[in-house]
């Protein structure tokens, strides 16, 4: 590999990458990963960008992000060995694109056009772009490729499209009786002394599920912000039950279920008494 003092870190940062993809002597584990097979580890390096960005420790978010641009470059290196398209490429479409989306900079510079303005612009000429693609493609007002977004993500953005074609309930409260009625049909299903029927349950869950994201929508809310933090909620209240028992001589590992209710409950009062 090329070390030359000439080049930049970017520049080494992507010999790296190749070379840990040369088909003669590069890393078995890196030369065995394909599109698929790396998602996974784009969603855990961009979540842990997140909780990085969250405990507002700049070092940790000059790592994580490092550990996304990473496989941003993997993806871009298996492309290029396919001849698709490589890192070049990908800069130069969203130099593109970026200038495109962003006419009161480059073309009309409409200098006091406000945040909100700059908002509105930006998704009417996305709308443009896509209508313009959809044409070429399918009939359908709603692209499956929706789909390939975290789940409650991609459930969100179902109800924000069905909301621009005017198909959606008029408010909150509507929602809040289709979450009721999804929550019934599950707890049907899950009748004590009838046998599960595991798919039936499973497709009960996903109603309920994503009516409770259509909620959040219709709420302005985040169903995925609220489930990270809700996941953080019960994971510190975890914590803190673990270091009552082990201030008391106690581990986790000894304790029945009756014994650590009474861990949990207080660890909840305790922390409702801090706030």
């Amino acid at each position: 590999m090329n070390k030359s003092p000439e080049k930049s870190n970017f520049e080494i940062l992507k010999d790296v990458i190749a070379e840990l993809r040369h088909p003669e002597h590069g890393c078995p584990w890196d030369l065995k990963q394909t599109h698929q097979s790396l998602l996974k580890y784009l969603l855990e390096e961009s979540y842990e960008f997140i909780e990085a960005v969250e405990e507002k420790d700049p070092k940790h978010m000059e790592e994580e992000i490092g550990d996304v641009l990473m496989q941003v470059l993997l993806h871009a290196q298996i492309a290029s060995e396919k001849g698709e398209f490589d890192i070049e490429s990908v800069a130069a479409k969203l130099t593109e694109k970026l200038i495109r989306r962003h006419p009161h900079v480059f073309i009309d510079n409409q200098s006091k056009i406000d945040a909100d303005q700059v908002l509105v612009n930006w998704e009417i000429i996305k709308k443009e772009e896509k209508e313009r693609l959809d044409s070429l493609a399918t009939h359908h007002r709603i692209s499956s490729s929706v789909l390939n977004a975290p789940p409650l993500m991609a459930a969100m953005k179902i109800g924000k499209k069905t909301n621009e074609l005017k198909f959606d309930w008029e408010d909150y409260k509507q929602v809040v009786y289709k979450v009721e009625e999804e929550w019934q049909e599950l707890k049907e299903e899950l009748t004590p002394n009838r046998a599960v029927n595991r798919d039936a349950v499973f497709e009960e869950l996903g109603d309920l599920l994503f009516s409770i994201a259509q909620l959040a929508r219709h709420l302005n809310l985040d169903a995925h912000d609220a489930l990270r933090a809700g996941n953080k909620k019960f994971l510190r209240r975890f914590h803190a039950m673990e270091d009552l028992m082990l201030s008391n001589g106690k581990k986790i590992e000894e304790m029945n279920q009756e014994q650590m209710d009474v861990y949990w409950n207080k660890a909840k009062v305790d922390e409702k008494s801090k706030n």
